[in-house]
């Protein structure tokens, strides 16, 4: 057991020994070979990178500045140059169905230079078909179509001409159309002159022309037919131009991807669609757009028919090497399954297979792709739309309006593309267990996690390690080196930020600022090293930076609108410590806790409970003071007392148990009328059986009230009580331990409540002696006696039991 004691100054600080390291400059030692006490995080990321199993995703997890991003990323990329560059993916167009384009898979580079020649193959399309339509011999087969059907059309007039002339009729073509009329002498007879022959005569005549126009009619019906023959030989003859020259054409796409079945039956269909589209081809071109304003590409029939034997090229990997490893920063649904964008056209947006965007899984696809936990599931469905993907095995590219059924208008619906890729989440504990508490799938789907912590202990062997650490990032930023005295002093300032005198922070984001910050004041003074000096004013600006608030609480203690008493000794009340925690500075400063006993029932109120200012934690351990009492006083009596507790002057929530010891104190020191030096503040919990037990913060409660009491001048009796537990995580300032080394503050160190109270109060606490009491002047003495008086008034009020007869 570890009696109260006081702690020598020597114990306040841990210090480094710059004389350990053998350099004068960290350019004299080489970079840190390995992660910096992440061992078991590393021997995680590469298990969980190189099983290649479904559903071995990853997890890696801890808290920020502790170098998951980078090292992931780091040991990701190492895996990935080792394994096969993945295949291309494009999407053309598909001629059975447009609203569905198709996807081609090829093997990596080879998808551009499809793109390309389908690029180059249009370009000669363009050339070589109208070509075709300008040849001598192409126009002389044309010819000769119209001129048959002229002269079939012409014969079949004049054979019904030379029937109406031998009836002695003609025939005659007017706007209207054609009509027979009489002839007399080569003379149309006109209507008198008709009307004169006989009836005889104009019954033959009528009775005639009605059977040449029947004939008439049959001639005029058939002459549509005959075009129509003629313009499918016209068709037939341009297919047959036309093929002579595609086949060609397609021939040497066809050659150069032979080995690819599906890209032969997507150039059959390409073959077949520009036979089919032939006439295309004769219209004339556009050389200006009829819209002012409007791109020509966007009105040319010629080039928006030709846009569908493009190649919309998904994912390249002609430049690549090994497997992709992509990090998406900003994980929107989107980004992650892709889009389909749409382009103005004619007042109306439209859209096409040319304008599906591939999404980070595309990109990732073979490969491994990272992504931040916390930006992922705030962002609308991206996490149901990246489970949706790992459970199925394939990309669907739509829009979040269509995956949730609230778009009702035509969409594309590309071919969805397998995908085979490791996902790993970075993000930070807490959101780990929410998700694996909660979310099913996430439990199925992440079965690998990589947890990086943010403290090694302290020894000689990582001391130099740490050094080696400082080293390579120093040289990475393009920092000035560290001397000795700089390791030293930014191996101090590691075990302060760790909270922990044996740890050494490896939060490696708050050290290179702090580096930063000290290669600033270094070239400042025209240094070529980082020294203690630039280190230490490094932290202080940082201090000073944030201390407003700090300062002012200070300034109102010593005007006296914060009470707080630090010389003098008084009854039921005690200095708590409490730490404020704004952004990245934390710090400490007294608190005045008091308490007030009486009889009563035996109720202790905690007040900031009762007016919803105490948290659960708070609550807590003023319930344990009522179970110290119980346990250690009176056991045959009912605890009969009623007693409150108070932060005074607390105008906000208080949560936690590290003021419960002095709660305690406070309130035994009202139970038993014992007053408490005001000198000495207290941190610590207890529990039911008066253990004084462990709290954080323990470097910044000293210096909070050690401040104080400083400035309103140290006496020599000011000092602080903590746990024992807590004395190997003291790294105080250097002006605290200097204080103590002069015998102007002190810290004491406290396994019990009795101890603590002794310290205090002056007053031994006593223990029980062989007659089961205690020594009537003792701390507990008192205390029981005033229980005991309390219990004896109790019992006078109870009425007297009546005699059961």
């Amino acid at each position: 057991m570890i009696d109260r004691e006081e702690l020598s100054w020597q114990l306040l600080r841990r210090r480094c020994d710059p004389n350990q390291f053998e350099f004068e400059t960290t350019e004299a030692i080489a970079d840190s070979a390995r992660p910096l006490g992440q061992e078991r995080a590393v021997e995680s990321l590469r298990f969980g990178v190189e099983i290649h199993q479904p559903n071995f995703h990853l997890y890696v997890m801890g808290p920020p500045g502790t170098g998951k991003h980078s090292l992931g990323l780091q040991l990701v990329t190492e895996q990935a140059r080792r394994e096969p560059v993945p295949d291309d993916w494009c999407y053309v167009f598909n001629f059975q169905d447009p609203s569905k384009p198709k996807s081609l898979r090829f093997r990596a580079g080879r998808a551009r230079l499809f793109a390309n020649a389908m690029q180059q193959l249009v370009e000669d399309l363009k050339v070589a078909i109208p070509s075709v339509f300008e040849s001598d011999e192409y126009r002389l087969r044309v010819s000769e179509i119209e001129q048959s059907f002229q002269r079939r059309r012409e014969q079949a007039l004049q054979e019904l001409r030379s029937r109406a002339e031998s009836a002695g009729l003609a025939l005659l073509q007017t706007p209207a159309g054609f009509i027979f009329a009489p002839v007399r002498g080569g003379q149309v007879l006109d209507p008198e002159t008709y009307n004169r022959l006989p009836p005889e005569e104009r019954n033959r005549i009528e009775t005639t022309i009605k059977e040449l126009q029947e004939e008439l009619v049959r001639i005029i019906r058939e002459i549509p037919r005959w075009r129509r023959e003629a313009q499918r030989k016209i068709r037939e003859l341009n297919r047959s131009f036309v093929q002579a020259a595609v086949t060609g054409l397609v021939e040497e796409v066809r050659k150069n991807f032979s080995d690819h079945a599906e890209v032969l039956d997507y150039l059959a269909d390409v073959e077949k669609d520009l036979l089919l589209h032939t006439e295309t081809f004769r219209q004339p071109r556009e050389e200006t757009s009829p819209i002012p304003g409007l791109p020509l590409p966007q009105w040319d029939p010629l080039e928006m028919f030709l846009h569908r034997y493009q190649v919309n090229v998904l994912i390249d990997h002609s430049q690549s090497q090994g497997a992709p490893v992509v990090y998406e920063d900003n994980p929107t649904y989107q980004n992650l399954v892709g889009r389909i964008e749409h382009v103005p056209h004619l007042g109306a947006l439209v859209t096409d297979f040319t304008l599906i965007r591939s999404g980070a899984l595309h990109r990732a696809n073979g490969g491994y792709l990272l992504l931040d936990a916390w930006r992922l599931l705030t962002q609308p469905y991206a996490w149901e739309g990246l489970k949706r993907v790992l459970y199925s095995g394939k990309i669907r590219v739509e829009s979040l309006g269509h995956a949730l059924g609230w778009a009702g208008t035509v969409a594309l619906e590309p071919q969805p593309i397998p995908v085979q890729v490791k996902v790993i989440l970075i993000g930070e504990r807490f959101l780990y267990y929410l998700l694996h508490s909660l979310d099913p799938d996430f439990r199925e789907l992440f079965q690998v996690i990589s947890d990086f912590e943010e403290a090694i202990a302290r020894d000689p062997r990582t001391e130099q390690e740490y050094a080696q650490l400082l080293a390579s990032m120093a040289r990475s930023e393009g920092l000035l080196p560290l001397d000795q005295g700089g390791i030293a002093r930014m191996v101090e300032e590691s075990s302060r930020m760790s909270g922990d005198a044996e740890k050494l922070s490896i939060q490696t984001g708050q050290i290179s600022t702090l580096l930063q910050e000290a290669d600033y004041w270094a070239r400042s003074r025209g240094s070529k090293v980082i020294g203690r000096e630039d280190v230490e004013r490094a932290v202080a600006a940082r201090v000073r930076r944030a201390d407003r608030v700090r300062q002012r609480i200070l300034e109102e203690t010593l005007r006296g609108r914060l009470l707080i008493d630090t010389e003098g000794s008084i009854i039921g009340q005690i200095n708590g410590l409490s730490v404020w925690q704004l952004g990245d500075y934390t710090f400490g400063h007294p608190t005045g806790i008091t308490a007030r006993v009486r009889f009563g029932s035996g109720k202790v109120v905690d007040i900031e409970r009762e007016v919803a200012l105490g948290g659960p934690i708070h609550s807590k351990g003023v319930l344990i003071l009522t179970g110290f009492l119980l346990g250690r006083y009176l056991p045959e009596e009912p605890l009969s007392l009623a007693a409150t507790l108070v932060f005074e002057q607390s105008y906000q929530g208080v949560e936690g148990d590290s003021a419960s010891a002095a709660e305690l104190f406070a309130l035994l020191s009202a139970l038993g009328g014992v007053p408490i030096k005001q000198a000495i503040a207290v941190t610590g919990s207890v529990n039911q059986h008066g253990i004084i037990q462990p709290v954080g913060g323990v470097n910044e409660k000293i210096e909070g009230f050690f401040d104080v009491c400083r400035a309103r001048g140290l006496t020599g009796e000011q000092g602080v009580i903590i746990p024992a537990a807590n004395r190997t995580q003291l790294m105080l300032r250097e002006d605290v331990v200097e204080a103590v080394r002069e015998g102007k503050f002190h810290i004491y160190a406290v396994e019990t409540v009795d101890q603590g109270m002794e310290i205090l109060t002056g007053i031994p606490a006593g223990e029980r002696g062989s007659d089961g009491r205690f020594p009537p002047s003792t701390i507990n003495g008192r205390v029981e006696a005033r229980l005991a008086e309390f219990a004896q008034r109790a019992r006078a009020f109870q009425p007297e039991r009546a005699e059961v007869k």
